[in-house]
């Protein structure tokens, strides 16, 4: 018996392949379903079994199609109402593969329709349990996703109380022993604060893990509601997408490439300007030219979080690349998260008659009451570093709907903790001001204010 992870660090999720006697069960797969043939090819094996832990919020599976290609039953929770074909995989149901067994466990609290699924080798030992986006190494899932999403809702309360009970009275009573596999690590916003490790024990877990300590059910709430990540606006559309099932990774992403035009001045000029355009060249490029109201969100191990919190679903985008090769490869990242339909077209292109203007630093050291300084960064970091007295707060992922309580009548001064959100707000702003005010990217240069 084999367990192989499969890891996907711009989204933070794990994936798994279970091997026993040539038969494989997926676990959770992403969007782009290649390496999971692969294994399957180099095992000499086949795929028996595609197992979905809940309808996931932050990446889009590829349950439909794997069960498309290879005829490999879907299971999942009746309680998902989902809308493919499938079988049912509750509570004491049971999956036999190979020598092994994989038993289902109804888990709610990250989601009502929640599962974690148990391995039992030929023995009946609990070797592992695959918790989904239940238990994480060092956290647990986060409640607040299903009040709005999927076939049952219920309120962060409702399922914070769930997840109380959903981690005594099933998940710590498993064995010691048992290898703990999660959906996500660290980096992921289905929780809070997720260890970097890829696994762990329901033992070590006891020791470690807050949400398994010893509480009242009435603080475990409270401590599990506090200081929540943000909520981009696809995790509701992804919900929505992995209930339904979406067609073939590899048809969606060359259908987006063949419009892809390799621009020259007169191509860009007809382009909608009512459409937006995403620009994910380096700053540096972006800032010596880019398009009229053009966003900067480079190309980054975040890219797709990021593209899912400006960009709402179903609005159309024009997508922007120094090449070909990184072009196609952002088109697949739209892709884990539902997004390759709304790209209007993918450009190559460094055309543009609009420069931004660079900031001296030193102007802000001397003079801040001079201008106004926007702080983008999310509540909790700046609840832990404040960085400007005096600054306004508007978070990046609200920042194109909030850009009206932005005063005029001084220079703009944008900044996060790095530099990288600062480039995409500093260029929302801009477009959104369209000239009003004078708007500069504090960039890299705020490291020179934090203690």
């Amino acid at each position: 018996m084999e367990i192989k992870q499969f890891e996907d660090k711009n989204l933070a999720h794990f994936s798994y392949a279970i091997l026993s006697k040539g038969e494989i069960a997926l676990i959770d797969p992403s969007r782009d379903p290649q390496p999971y043939y692969d294994f399957a090819e180099q095992n000499n094996a086949i795929i028996r079994a595609v197992i979905e832990t809940h309808p996931h919020a932050d990446f889009v599976s590829s349950h439909l199609e794997i069960h498309e290609t290879t005829n490999a039953p879907i299971y999942v929770s009746k309680l998902v109402g989902a809308e493919y074909e499938h079988t049912s995989f509750d509570e004491g149901n049971t999956i036999s593969l190979g020598d092994i067994t994989l038993k289902s466990i109804n888990t709610p609290g990250h989601s009502p329709d929640s599962i974690s699924i148990v391995l039992l080798d030929k023995t009946g030992t609990e070797k592992a349990v695959f918790t989904g986006d239940t238990l994480f190494i060092g956290d647990c899932g986060r409640p607040d996703l299903r009040e709005n999403a999927g076939a049952i809702t219920a309120t962060r309360e409702e399922l914070a109380k769930q997840m109380y009970h959903s981690l005594r009275n099933k998940l710590i009573t498993l064995a010691d022993s048992a290898i703990v596999y999660p959906a996500h690590g660290a980096g992921s916003l289905c929780g809070k604060g997720l260890s970097d490790a890829k696994s762990s024990t329901i033992g070590a877990e006891k020791i470690s893990n807050w949400s398994l300590k010893k509480m009242s059910e009435v603080d475990f709430i409270k401590q599990l509601l506090a200081d929540q990540p943000f909520i981009p606006h696809y995790f509701t559309f992804d919900v929505a997408l992995n209930k339904k099932g979406v067609p073939s990774f590899s048809k969606s992403i060359s259908t987006v490439a063949k419009e892809q035009q390799f621009s020259t001045i007169e191509q860009v000029k007809l382009l909608d300007s009512d459409i937006l355009i995403i620009d994910t060249r380096p700053q540096e490029q972006f800032k010596k030219a880019h398009l009229k109201n053009a966003i900067n969100l480079m190309d980054d191990t975040k890219f797709e979080t990021w593209l899912g919190s400006i960009v709402e679903p179903g609005e159309k985008f024009y997508l922007i690349s120094e090449n070909t090769s990184s072009l196609n490869q952002l088109i697949e990242r739209a892709a884990k998260i539902g997004y390759e339909n709304q790209i209007e077209t993918g450009l190559v292109s460094n055309y543009g008659n609009v420069k931004t203007e660079l900031f001296d630093s030193e102007e802000l050291k001397n003079n801040a009451s001079q201008f106004t300084i926007i702080d983008i960064r999310n509540h909790s970091e700046i609840k832990s570093n404040p960085i400007f007295e005096n600054s306004i707060h508007i978070p990046l992922y609200e920042l194109r709907e909030r850009t009206k309580e932005i005063p005029m009548d001084k220079p703009i001064v944008v900044h996060c903790a790095g530099g990288y959100r600062s480039a995409a707000g500093s260029s929302i702003i801009k477009s959104q001001l369209n000239g009003a005010s004078t708007v500069y990217d504090l960039s890299e240069a705020v490291n020179q204010f934090q203690a």
